[in-house]
């Protein structure tokens, strides 16, 4: 065996520096990605450790590809165009492509990553329930950026999390049914199974009835699926029922469409029987009969800051562990009050 020292690699570098080796690559074709304090300490140790690169290591660079993924479960809910049109702006603000994957799988419900990912775009945008755990930690193991949407990441990994303030937002409203209304039989529509988003929206409903003594009454909680055609038939099954209830949280904005012609069909005043509130202030929610109330959520917002985030990742930046933005009531008509 030889007793040369063995000349330093590019792995080398990038350990000395506490970077990957892409940034490295990226540094030494002079990226414009990468951040001033980033390049300095990788500089600082290409010269401590006298390395030359060779032309497969200045070749690396040219994986990247300028496009960003944007990965959903679906798409269809009015609530992702300001989604979409936050996430469009940002990346292209930053001179970055964006490519778009659903990935339910029809009839199964089961989510897979088919279309993007390391070959064709340098960091991915996952919205909740897009991919399975295990994907999430197969991209993260390899290194590969990744920012969630509403979604807390599998235990013992730090992928960045985008959210709103839920549980608080969805207790202000139910309190102004509560203390502004006197409404005392306040219904509940979940979201999705396993939403995040549905469950601190529980949780801030229950805790509002705690606050004012109000027993929870699970008869008064049904799935609603963040869909108006699902909230219509859980309302519709829940006037079947012959349940007594005068105020309807129905969990999100599109849900709230179908709570609406539920009760219409059903011959109830809204709000004078029935008050309904929904959460998201939808584009169309001041436009539905009566215009509801609602909690006005940033998703715009959101999108961009995912992107803003993603791409600290990319230039080897250290992203927020979790951004946590906030919200505002929209008072309108449907819960009692005067139109805004």
């Amino acid at each position: 065996m030889s007793s040369r020292t063995r000349p330093p690699t590019i792995s080398d570098v990038a350990r000395h520096a506490s970077v990957s080796i892409a940034t490295v690559s990226r540094v030494l074709n002079s990226s414009p990605l990468v951040a001033r304090n980033t390049v300095e300490r990788v500089q600082a140790a290409i010269n401590q450790l006298s390395f030359v690169p060779h032309a497969t290591a200045r070749g690396l660079a040219s994986r990247r590809t300028l496009t960003l993924g944007l990965v959903l479960p679906v798409i269809g809910r009015e609530y992702f165009s300001p989604l979409l049109r936050g996430i469009e702006a940002e990346a292209r603000r930053a001179g970055y492509h964006l490519l778009i994957e659903t990935t339910e799988t029809p009839n199964t419900g089961h989510s897979h990553l088919r279309g993007l990912g390391e070959h064709n775009t340098d960091g991915l945008v996952m919205f909740t329930d897009s991919v399975e755990d295990q994907e999430l930690l197969r991209l993260h193991k390899n290194g590969f950026p990744v920012v969630l949407l509403h979604q807390t990441p599998p235990d013992g990994i730090d992928i960045p999390v985008i959210s709103i303030e839920n549980k608080s937002s969805a207790q202000k409203i139910v309190e102004h049914l509560i203390v502004i209304h006197h409404r005392c039989r306040i219904a509940f529509l979940r979201g999705e199974d396993g939403h995040e988003d549905s469950m601190w929206r529980e949780k801030g409903y229950r805790a509002a009835l705690k606050k004012h003594d109000i027993p929870f009454d699970p008869s008064l909680v049904a799935r609603g699926g963040f869909h108006p055609d699902e909230a219509k038939e859980a309302v519709a099954q829940m006037l079947k029922e012959n349940l007594d209830f005068d105020a309807i949280f129905t969990g999100d904005d599109d849900a709230a469409t179908g709570v609406l012609a539920a009760l219409h069909s059903a011959g109830k005043r809204v709000p004078e029987d029935v008050a309904v509130v929904g959460f998201d202030d939808a584009p169309f929610s001041r436009h539905l009969t009566p215009s509801l109330t609602t909690v006005r959520a940033p998703t715009e917002e959101v999108g961009r800051a995912a992107i803003r985030q993603l791409l600290k990742i990319i230039q080897a930046e250290k992203p927020e562990p979790l951004i946590l933005l906030s919200t505002e009531l929209v008072i309108r008509s449907s819960c009692g009050c005067q139109s805004e």
